[in-house]
């Protein structure tokens, strides 16, 4: 079940927020856990077992940790608790990846025996694994009391708006709205809207440009204009995917009363790779510089170890996105532009120059490539391709894949990515934005209530004609 399919519109949400909207207000973590579970339980009911697993380890030693007599007894709950966590999403995640690079080295590439290989991924783990990870720490830290019911705990991570697919949400940003938080019509219609507004971006946009950067991508050495048309493809499909994604979780959860932090803000319009990991991916990039960064010394050991400091916590990042070689080589290559730029003093808040917008977008979208290739030698021969090795026209073979509504929203997604602050500001979407730093969100005007509807009825046809399509970070 995913948030783009039938059975979600108009099923599981109605029956879900009927029972939440009766239900008095103690119980609704209840309703919120159970439905939850439900939600994840319908992909694979084994799995639900290792996120209750998960849930009921950390809530139980975040207690240990409150309550311990000492510092270093309760330094000790923690180290095992992150172990532990790190261990869960270790098999499941990296086990593979192990065994296929040993393979590799003492196998001759030939898979060993099925018996120790074979893990499947399941569905969200990053996302609950560094939740529960954040929440251990910050308990350690004082940064947040541990929680007060296991249900309210169960219900945070659980939660079915952000569960597979982020935004990495923090126990201590959302604990004080399980005690208390606001429901009204005005509320959930402002949500409505998020939802709507992010269906459209991921049905009209993300899904259409999908089959571009797929053919490009699956296609042998292909040429300059090819490689460079899927590229664009896959930046724009990747963007609307997920910002599509996190606009509907947040959606969601103000149509629940909670507030969320908000987990893009315009990165296609960056001038610099640090103003980038500003605008994208907020929740984890913040995640990494509060819990991975700042562990490792950040910048109070010395200019060099700074620098290393960001490779590092880059490299592990580019890891925690998938078990490849490739997503390691992203990492890397975002650490060492961030190291550069720090080194010659880009702070990010320069704001919009466009020959330093020029480069920083080259290299995002070159970035790309080892994001969405599957292995090293794809992503070998489609840089060739980029730099014109395998020659520089659009193929007969190829121009037939690409159709021209598929182009033709790849240029709206392209106009849509570089406008949307303004576009924003005429629709008035920006006054439900940031509801997590705001106590009140502002109306939307009519004009930008009606567009928003109308883009949103649009996407629900067009999802009825067409079959579902998960959305890309499931596979994180």
């Amino acid at each position: 079940m995913t948030f783009a399919s039938a059975i979600f519109l108009f099923g599981y949400l109605p029956v879900f927020f009927s029972i939440y909207y009766i239900t008095p207000f103690k119980y609704k973590s209840y309703v919120i856990a159970f439905a939850s579970y439900l939600f994840y339980g319908w992909w694979r009911l084994d799995f639900l077992a290792l996120l209750l697993i998960v849930t009921f380890g950390n809530y139980w030693v975040g207690g240990r940790i409150a309550h311990a007599f000492s510092r270093s007894s309760a330094k000790n709950w923690l180290i095992f608790a992150i172990v532990g966590d790190l261990c869960v999403l270790g098999y499941f995640k990296y086990w593979n990846f192990f065994v296929d690079s040993l393979a590799d080295l003492l196998n001759d590439g030939r898979p060993f025996s099925l018996l120790i290989g074979g893990v499947i991924l399941p569905i969200g783990i990053s996302f609950y694994v560094f939740q529960a990870i954040s929440y251990v720490i910050d308990v350690y830290r004082a940064d947040a009391p541990p929680a007060k019911r296991l249900i309210d705990f169960a219900a945070f991570k659980a939660m079915f708006p952000q569960l597979v697919a982020g935004p990495v949400i923090r126990y201590k940003d959302i604990e004080a709205q399980f005690e208390h938080r606001t429901h009204s019509w005005e509320l959930f219609g402002q949500g409505a809207l998020r939802f709507f507004s992010g269906l459209a971006k991921k049905v009209l946009i993300a899904d259409s440009v999908a089959p571009i950067a797929d053919a490009v991508f699956s296609a042998p050495s292909p040429t300059f204009a090819e490689t460079w048309i899927g590229a664009l493809a896959y930046s724009v499909q990747l963007y609307f995917d997920f910002s599509a994604y996190s606009s509907m979780a947040v959606g969601l959860a103000m149509m629940m009363g909670f507030r969320f932090i908000e987990n893009f803000r315009f990165p296609y319009i960056s001038s610099s790779i640090t103003e980038f990991w500003r605008r994208w991916h907020i929740s984890l990039s913040t995640w990494l510089r509060e819990y991975l960064y700042f562990s490792l010394g950040g910048n109070r050991l010395g200019i060099y170890r700074t620098y290393i400091n960001l490779m590092l916590t880059m490299v592990l990042g580019g890891l925690w996105h998938g078990a490849n070689w490739t997503f390691i080589l992203w990492g890397l290559l975002h650490g060492v532009l961030l190291a550069s730029e720090r080194a010659l003093g880009v702070t990010g808040k320069e704001g919009f120059i466009i020959w330093r917008w020029v480069p920083t977008m080259v290299f995002v979208i070159l970035g790309w490539v080892l994001f969405r290739a599957p292995d090293m030698g794809v992503a070998v021969q489609y840089y060739a391709g980029m730099f014109g090795h395998n020659g520089f026209g659009l193929r007969d073979a190829m121009a037939w894949q690409i159709s021209y509504f598929g182009l033709s929203m790849l240029v709206i997604g392209i106009a849509l990515a570089l406008t949307e602050p303004w576009l924003n500001r005429v629709f008035g979407i920006e006054t439900i934005s940031e509801p997590l730093k705001k106590d009140k969100l502002g109306p939307v005007p009519l004009h930008g209530a009606v567009v928003v509807c109308l883009l949103g009825a649009l996407a629900v046809v067009k999802l009825m004609a067409d079959n579902d399509s998960p959305f890309l970070y499931f596979q994180f």
